[in-house]
């Protein structure tokens, strides 16, 4: 039979089970939706070239996703968390590096464009 003090440590540690349980599971959403958004950033920046115009980025960015992914199948939901908004970054500054790159070729071209123009209309005025 269990003494008064034994019901009051079984009730107390129930309720640290349950706080860590409930603990635990709200951690989790948050995490799976930052893992998700990461993914998604990661491709994104994978889509505008980033691997050709920012590959130590894009690296980077994929191996911090797939460490946020380990960490969600350990249940570090806090490492996850991180992990993921570190791949995140690195997924913008990718796809940021590879838009920039991109510009910078359209400029280019452009301005080539323009002197070709410009060599046209000299030699056709003189």
């Amino acid at each position: 039979m269990m003494t008064k003090n034994s019901k009051l440590w079984f009730t107390v540690l129930c309720g640290a089970a349950v706080v860590l349980t409930v603990g635990c599971s709200s951690l989790k959403t948050p995490a799976t939706a930052d893992v998700a958004v990461s993914k998604a950033a990661v491709e994104n920046a994978a889509g505008a070239g980033g691997a050709e115009f920012a590959p130590v980025e894009m690296n980077s960015a994929r191996e911090k996703l797939a460490l946020a992914n380990k960490a969600m199948a350990a249940k570090n939901y806090k490492l996850a968390v991180d992990l993921a908004s570190q791949a995140q970054a690195d997924a913008k500054l990718a796809q940021g590096k590879a838009n920039s790159a991109k510009a910078q070729t359209a400029a280019d071209a452009l301005q080539d464009d323009i002197r070709i123009l410009r060599e046209e209309l000299d030699r056709t005025n003189k």
